[in-house]
C-alpha cells in the first residue's frame, strides 16, 4: 500500500507520514527542503525497515514539478492507495491591505497542487477501483479569517474542489475526505507563549485520517472538523 503526502517534512504532513508508516504503508513524500525529507526518511526507515520511501524536493506551486512527481511515483509504485494533499501556504493580511500577488501565490500552492495531483493520481486509483484522497482544508474553509483574506479564499476553493471530487469519483470506488483543522501547533506558531493544550496537535489530525482510512468499503467520512477544545486561538 502506498500513501502520497505533500508538505511532509514538518507539522501535519510529517505527523501523517509517521502515522501511515506505522500502519505499514510505503510512502511517497515531497516538500521544498530536501534535507528535512532525507532526515525524515532515515528516521522512519530505522523504525520501519520493511517499508519503502520515495521523496522529492520541489515547490508544489510549480506545475511542471508536480507532474514530474506524478510520473516518478507512478513509475516506482504499482498502486496508489492514499493521497494526502497537505501542502499549504499561509500569508496573513486583509484583502484591502495585502500586496498584489498574494492571492495567486496561495491559490497556486493551496488549490492548484491538490487539483493536479488529485486529477492525475486518481487515474491510477480508478484503474484499481479503490483509493482515498484527503484534502487538508481548514476551518477557514467554512468561516473566513478576517486577517487572512486570500488564505481563506484559497481554502474555500479547496473545499469546493473536495466536494466536486467526491461527486465525480464516488462511483469509481474512490473516497474523498475534507480535513478541517483549527489552530494546530505547527511551526507557524513557533515562539507562542500559549500552552500546548490550547491547540490541536498534528498527531490528532494524523490519527483522524488513519481512522477514516479504516472505515468499511461502503462508508466514507466526508468531512473531519477538528477544533481546539477551548475555541480558536
Amino acid at each position: 500500500m502506498l500513501a502520497i503526502i505533500t508538505g511532509a517534512s514538518k507539522g501535519i504532513g510529517k505527523a501523517v507520514a509517521e502515522a501511515f508508516a506505522a500502519e505499514g504503508f510505503d510512502l511517497a513524500i515531497c516538500a521544498r527542503n530536501e534535507q528535512d525529507l532525507s532526515e525524515l526518511s532515515e528516521q522512519l526507515l530505522a523504525i520501519y525497515p520493511n517499508i519503502s520511501i520515495f521523496y522529492s524536493a520541489f515547490d508544489c506551486a510549480d506545475r511542471e514539478s508536480l507532474l514530474d512527481f506524478v510520473d516518478e511515483v507512478t513509475e516506482q509504485f504499482e498502486t496508489i492507495d492514499v493521497l494526502v494533499n497537505n501542502v499549504g501556504l499561509y500569508v496573513p493580511g486583509s484583502i484591502m491591505d495585502e500586496e498584489d500577488g498574494n492571492l495567486e501565490k496561495m491559490i497556486n500552492t493551496n488549490l492548484y497542487s491538490a487539483y493536479y495531483l488529485s486529477k492525475y493520481f486518481a487515474g491510477a486509483m480508478i484503474e484499481e477501483r479503490k483509493g482515498h484522497i484527503f484534502n487538508i482544508c481548514s476551518t477557514a474553509s467554512v468561516k473566513p479569517v478576517v486577517a487572512a483574506g486570500s488564505y481563506s479564499i484559497s481554502k474555500f476553493a479547496l473545499m469546493g474542489l473536495t466536494k466536486v471530487l467526491r461527486e465525480e469519483l464516488m462511483h469509481q470506488g474512490i473516497k474523498v475526505t475534507a480535513v478541517l483543522p483549527g489552530s494546530t501547533l505547527t511551526a507557524s506558531w513557533s515562539g507562542t507563549s500559549m500552552p500546548k493544550s490550547r491547540f490541536v496537535q498534528p498527531e490528532d489530525v494524523a490519527n483522524a485520517i488513519i481512522n477514516a482510512c479504516k472505515m468499511s468499503e461502503g462508508a466514507v467520512v466526508d468531512e473531519i472538523l477538528i477544533r481546539p477544545m477551548l475555541g480558536e486561538v
